[in-house]
């Protein structure tokens, strides 16, 4: 008789996280307590991405630092774009892609610069020789008090961190792509269930589905697929650096499975869209959600 499974409630750390605050987005791993498990230790690779070469947005830290390093455990050379003052958190996850035999390309910039979106693809081009997989995942969101109060500013750069940029790359990143490849943006739970502090955040990631659908459609005839992952509380720098403590105490017990996800626990549905496995899939929005309702 195998092993039963792991209980999915107690799998990873499942109480709260405390009053956690830091003063900068998108925030440092270093910083918090308990540290978010990107699958350094657990994620096991089978060669399902061997020979492919992928970028990630937002590779740094939380989920894009899992999925570059189960990419890289997969056998995929891996590029990740990141803000310069991550530079610490990236050198981390480059250590952790060449562990795994493959060939790191780190690219610090913002995703709000136009110019640096199609400069960052041709980089990942002409280092990896390609491009496969493009994961579209650098966010910002931070907590409002009120439409009254919020500066065009501050909405400003959530509406260019994860829209402005995401079309940026993508399209610059498509002229590259070949039958076979494939897209994966990271939207969110807010795309169908909005909190109310996090209203323009939920917007974009409302808008991130539509774009998923309506690329998915436009690049179906050239054999790329487009695809979306939608996490639901998940513990990476974005909570304690959003700018509500409080919240951070019970942040991701009101999920069905009574915990908050880690990083790790969200890299096997990137794995499976980017795989060959998946070749019918298109379109679709893959919920990580511990039971949330997307």
């Amino acid at each position: 008789m195998s092993d039963p499974a792991p209980d999915p409630r107690t799998e990873h750390h499942d109480e709260g996280f405390g009053k956690q605050k830091q003063d900068s987005q998108p925030g440092h791993t270093q910083e918090m307590d308990p540290a978010p498990d990107h699958g350094e230790e657990s994620y096991v690779g089978h060669g399902r991405l061997e020979g492919r070469r992928a970028l990630i947005t937002g590779g740094d830290s939380g989920i894009g630092r899992a999925v570059a390093i189960a990419y890289a455990r997969e056998g995929a050379d891996v590029a990740i774009v990141y803000l310069p003052e991550e530079q610490e958190d990236a050198e981390q996850v480059g250590q952790w892609i060449e562990k795994a035999g493959r060939k790191a390309v780190l690219i610090p910039g913002d995703v709000r610069d136009e110019q640096f979106c199609a400069d960052s693809v041709q980089r990942t081009v002409d280092e990896l020789g390609g491009l496969d997989i493009l994961v579209l995942n650098a966010g910002y969101q931070q907590a409002r008090d009120g439409i009254d109060s919020i500066e065009t500013e501050e909405f400003d750069r959530v509406f260019k961190t994860n829209l402005y940029g995401l079309i940026w790359t993508a399209r610059a990143a498509v002229p590259h792509l070949s039958e076979g490849s494939s897209i994966i943006t990271t939207s969110s739970i807010q795309a169908t269930s909005p909190s109310p502090d996090l209203f323009d955040y939920a917007m974009t990631k409302a808008a991130q589905v539509s774009f998923t659908q309506s690329m998915a459609q436009a690049l179906g005839e050239k054999g790329i697929r487009v695809n979306a992952v939608a996490p639901g509380p998940i513990w990476t720098p974005l909570i304690p650096a959003t700018d509500w403590p409080e919240k951070t105490e019970s942040f991701g017990q009101d999920t069905p499975l009574g915990r908050a996800g880690q990083p790790a626990e969200l890299a096997s549905a990137y794995v499976f869209l980017a795989d060959a496995a998946s070749s019918y899939v298109s379109g679709a929005v893959v919920p990580v959600t511990g039971g949330k309702p997307f």
